[in-house]
């Protein structure tokens, strides 16, 4: 499956539009992106893996590798700490974003491949798929949509998906 991200605020994917949220600094080019900019990336995103809440929603059926997010994880966002943009366990001694957030943005959480491999020091982390708040507000960077819509998608998710950000009208 592949997703795409528009830069006013469409994502389609399955043939579907979908109303979605994208970082409160808009669209800036992959090369461009600074931690704590509040930009989404621009590029093509390959779909990692699928974490959810199970205190709050059922297992998602999805192809995708999927994992519980556990009352100790968070997610490095430090530049200058060896675990930048990976997945640590709390408590953590520096800056980094804990997983099981109580607005419900993480119930399902996409992880995507923008700047993993291996992670440049402060070029962005945590860029994910999401679950939107009630009112779409921007993200840090991320993509988000509604939880029931972002499970749906789950389910024709697979290791072969992408997430396009792209700075354009949706078609």
């Amino acid at each position: 499956m592949k997703l795409t991200a528009h830069s006013d605020g469409i994502l389609l994917a399955g043939g579907q539009r979908f109303r979605c949220a994208l970082g409160r600094s808009g669209i800036v080019p992959a090369d461009a992106k600074r931690e704590g900019d509040g930009a989404s990336p621009a590029g093509v995103w390959t779909v990692r893996r699928a974490l959810w809440r199970a205190d709050r929603l059922e297992k998602p059926l999805t192809a995708l590798p999927l994992q519980i997010i556990a009352s100790d994880d968070g997610w490095c966002d430090a530049p200058a700490d060896p675990a930048y943009n990976r997945p640590v366990r709390l408590p953590w001694p520096t800056s980094h974003e804990v997983m099981t957030r109580e607005d419900g943005l993480y119930d399902v959480v996409v992880v995507l491949s923008h700047n993993d491999n291996p992670p440049v020091t402060g070029m962005g982390s945590a860029i994910f798929l999401h679950c939107a708040s009630e009112d779409y507000k921007p993200t840090e960077g991320c993509v988000a949509i509604a939880r029931d819509e972002l499970v749906a998608l789950l389910k024709d998710m697979s290791a072969a998906s992408t997430l396009e950000i792209i700075l354009a009208a949706s078609p």
